[in-house]
């Protein structure tokens, strides 16, 4: 049985940074500064209630009578006892024998072009913990783009106006950066196998860094871009945040109401209507945190029973990126042609060309994921390099009718001039020889 890892990961993350949050916010308290003190823990206990609540709801425990387990969430102390539950299901295992077991059917990545169907027996202990770490990995989301992101963006903006860096602020941006970037992998590996879920994928530890290193560029800058625009121009970043938000927040409802499909009912049988519409809000609010900061890695589809497409869309990705390159590029523009005398003695576009190659770098490392250690990259219909390939023949072909079409424009400039030049020279021909006719006339 695998090693529960992850939501060791999980709770060591939410633990650490939950501490973190309160130290720090007691220093504001003390230092006078009310406001940072209560943005702080709002940026730290509003995501600690929607783990609680998600672990919960994904565990049903709404519907059991345990009444000590749902005291335990509400003082905040969930994630702790489902740890303890997962590490003494894991070390019983071994020890006791299961009189059920369920057989699970899970098809092999394709060797030679043939997929080979495997049957695998699951017990009762793997189930639970393969629900537990199921629930640790969405809260891990949860946690990181509701909280932690904002968290960090905070933090970096209050250490930008006050030109100082405290240890515990330093070990604080630290844990929440950690917490996104392992948020985001936690996105990416639910993504592959939600995707391919009648696959058995096996994820190798260079994929692992490889994610880990895209996300990191990726983020890094994302939120350094946000509060340096946000140090020159307050008012402003509220409009940029609010187009962002609303963009991936409207959009899934957008493409719901375009097909024309009726309300989805299958979500939690035990769900009505108006709690179907919480969660699937909750679910679309998750979805702009996750991509106002990054790459989300799936496309949330509400007329779909899964909640999520499976289909690899290479343009979606592209736009995204593009897009996103674009606006850090134009935010960055507007923080150098407004930037005030705090930053006077910062090299203004050395640090903008830093950024935008740390973002290149981010770009660079998903797309060596994708070609060589993705899971399934021998599902894919094409590789990023075939892909490249294509697009360069796309953009030379278009350079050459360009240019052909150019050098036929110019020859025919040139047949034009020619046809023009050719009656002139006639006429000028014809004029001495009708000199010569008059003399001749004359002296006759």
């Amino acid at each position: 049985m695998k090693f529960p890892g992850s939501v060791l990961a999980s709770v060591f993350l939410f633990v650490a940074e939950t501490t973190a949050a309160l130290y720090l916010s007691s220093t504001y308290r003390s230092g006078g500064d009310g406001m940072w003190q209560a943005l702080t823990l709002l940026f730290s206990l509003l995501p600690c209630a929607l783990v609680q609540l998600t672990l919960l709801f994904v565990h049903r425990d709404f519907s059991r009578d345990r009444p000590l387990v749902l005291l335990l969430h509400l003082l905040q102390l969930g994630p702790l006892f489902r740890c303890f539950e997962v590490f003494c299901i894991y070390c019983q295992s071994g020890h006791i024998e299961e009189p059920y077991v369920s057989i699970t059917k899970k098809r092999q990545m394709p060797k030679n072009g043939f997929s080979e169907e495997v049957e695998k027996e699951v017990g009762q202990a793997e189930g639970k913990l393969f629900t537990h770490r199921s629930a640790f990995s969405r809260a891990s989301v949860i946690q990181a783009f509701l909280g932690s992101a904002p968290q960090l963006t905070l933090q970096l903006y209050i250490s930008t106006l006050q030109q100082d860096v405290t240890i515990g602020r330093c070990l604080f941006m630290v844990l929440s950066l950690l917490s996104i970037v392992y948020g985001a992998l936690r996105c990416n590996i639910l993504a592959i196998k939600i995707k391919y879920d009648e696959y058995d994928v096996k994820v190798k530890p260079l994929a692992y860094v490889c994610i880990f290193l895209w996300r990191s560029f990726e983020i890094a800058t994302r939120v350094i871009v946000l509060v340096l625009f946000t140090s020159v121009l307050k008012a402003w970043v509220v409009i940029v945040v609010l187009i962002n938000f609303f963009s991936f927040f409207l959009y899934p409802w957008i493409l719901f109401w375009c097909s024309g499909s009726p309300f989805p009912e299958n979500i939690e049988k035990a769900l009505s209507r108006v709690g179907t519409t919480i969660v699937l809000c909750f679910l679309t609010l998750l979805y702009a945190g996750i991509n106002m900061f990054c790459w989300s890695a799936v496309q949330l589809k509400i007329n779909n029973p899964d909640l999520i497409s499976k289909s690899q869309n290479w343009y979606r990705l592209l736009v995204y990126y593009m897009l996103r390159f674009i606006e850090n590029a134009f935010l960055l523009l507007m923080w150098y042609l407004y930037k005030t005398d705090i930053y006077m003695y910062v090299c203004a576009p050395l640090l903008i060309l830093q950024l935008l190659i740390g973002y290149c770098t981010a770009i660079l490392f998903m797309l060596v994921f994708y070609q060589f250690f993705h899971p399934c990259k021998k599902l894919f219909s094409s590789s990023v390099s075939e892909g490249f390939q294509e697009w360069l023949k796309c953009v030379c072909c278009d350079c050459r009718q360009q240019k052909s079409r150019e050098s036929v424009g110019k020859t025919d400039l040139r047949s034009t001039g020619d046809r023009d030049e050719t009656p002139s020279s006639s006429k000028i021909s014809s004029m001495p020889s009708q000199i010569l006719n008059t003399d001749e006339l004359c002296s006759a």
